[in-house]
């Protein structure tokens, strides 16, 4: 075999585990995970070529803050319980990554909890007036 046979060889494979290694960083190694709660405003299924769940939580009064997020399609429960829960108040978990692929969805934020929740501004058994 050729020396340059063998540069591209080792080239080709130098770039195919950089890229598998650089998809598994992204995907395995989150950069911070934590929970919001808000008004649930949106969830959609959106894309032209690859269609990616996304939503929208609103963490203030009239939508003054707008948590946006995504759901992996592998998440069947957690879509479910997004589509019930639209217009509700809702508590999330979610883990951020260093970034994203068109594939994944529009953010770095992926929900992996979604519970319903009380509203703390129309809670009718709120004590405080």
């Amino acid at each position: 075999m050729s020396i340059l046979k063998k540069i591209v060889i080792y080239a080709l494979l130098l770039l195919s585990l950089g890229s598998i290694g650089y998809i598994s960083f992204i995907y395995y190694v989150p950069y911070s995970n934590g929970v919001r709660s808000g008004e649930l405003i949106k969830i959609s299924h959106k894309g032209y070529l690859v269609k990616t769940w996304e939503g929208e939580i609103s963490q203030g009064i009239s939508g003054a803050q707008i948590f946006s997020f995504s759901v992996e399609d592998k998440h069947k429960d957690i879509i479910q319980q997004l589509k019930d829960y639209q217009g509700k108040y809702v508590k999330v978990e979610y883990i951020e990554r260093y970034r994203t692929f068109f594939w994944w969805g529009d953010t770095r934020y992926y929900i992996t909890k979604v519970e319903k929740e009380n509203s703390p501004h129309f809670n009718p058994n709120n004590d405080e007036n």
